[in-house]
């Protein structure tokens, strides 16, 4: 699997990120271990979780992470793995936080629970628009020099709490965000495109989009008002089952079958055919749909297939 370098850094990782929110949500350890397994197996090595993953279920969160860490010592490959996690999700018990005091707290139980001695990318998860910008930055720069943290990242921010951060950072030499965790995808479009790109392009910005699929409904799945019935996931996604959403849909059915893969696959080539885009997260509950992801990298859209995507999608 050829691999991307994250931009200003000399993390190397294989352009699928895989979603650990599903770690013990809808997939059992055991279960956790096989798609792990599977996933590095098809050459892949960057995996994406969060303190809080997942706190709907118990509350508080830590399962996703406690699952990977397992797995990491069972299978005695740390070295060979990117991890990113998170800091600042609500919970039962806390709103959001990115506070000094909750972020130094927060990376200690992350390392515990991933039993590692160091996280390769750490997030921003949500802003809590209260803590300054410079007391956030500089408990990063705290774990980084205590080698906790190697980089740090950014995902639900605005586009003006994202432009002061770098500004504080520049003038206190302070860490700077190396990458975006953004919602884009075919039928998501104008907040990453209208709102990021600019800032990406400027700041040199890794991209790993999150919500690649639109939850699964890009994988062709919904195609009748009562399929969006027959999950939790229906009522959340159904908003897409409008005209532009059938017509990204007939357009992934067209290519798909030209290609002769899932559109899912054609889906996610979509995004990696954008100069912007690195490495969308994605999650997988069973091998057939991990199969579909990870075939993504080698589908090369050609010209026509970008522009019949791109026209429906706008």
């Amino acid at each position: 699997m050829k691999k991307v370098e994250i931009q200003h850094t000399d993390l190397q990782i294989a352009p699928i990120n895989f979603g650990g929110n599903v770690f013990g949500w809808t997939l059992d350890e055991q279960k956790s271990f096989e798609m792990l397994d599977k996933f590095v197996g098809a050459g892949f090595n960057f995996i994406d979780t969060a303190d809080t993953y997942s706190w709907w279920v118990n509350g508080t969160g830590g399962q996703s992470e406690e699952i990977i860490g397992k797995w990491l010592k069972s299978r005695g490959n740390r070295q060979n793995i990117v991890i990113a996690t998170k800091v600042g999700s609500e919970t039962k018990e806390h709103g959001f936080d990115i506070s000094r005091k909750h972020i130094l707290k927060s990376a200690d139980e992350s390392l515990r629970r991933l039993g590692v001695d160091h996280i390769d990318l750490y997030y921003t998860h949500f802003d809590d628009n209260i803590t300054p910008v410079e007391e956030t930055l500089s408990a990063y720069a705290d774990l980084i020099k205590a080698g906790k943290v190697r980089y740090i990242a950014a995902s639900n921010l605005s586009p003006t709490r994202l432009t002061e951060s770098f500004d504080v950072a520049e003038k206190n030499g302070l860490p700077k965000y190396i990458a975006l965790q953004p919602h884009y995808n075919l039928v998501e479009r104008a907040g990453f495109e209208t709102d990021y790109a600019g800032l990406v392009e400027k700041y040199g910005l890794s991209v790993f989009p999150y919500w690649s699929l639109a939850a699964g409904f890009l994988t062709g799945k919904y195609r009748t008002e009562a399929d969006f019935d027959k999950t939790a996931r229906g009522g959340g996604i159904k908003k897409y089952f409008d005209a532009k959403g059938k017509a990204v849909l007939k357009a992934l059915d067209v290519i798909s079958e030209k290609h002769g893969t899932k559109q899912a696959t054609v889906a996610l080539a979509w995004l990696l055919a954008k100069p912007l885009i690195t490495a969308p997260i994605v999650s997988a509950t069973s091998e057939r749909q991990l199969d579909t992801l990870c075939a993504a990298p080698a589908l090369k859209l050609d010209t026509e297939d970008i522009e019949l995507l791109n026209e429906v999608s706008k």
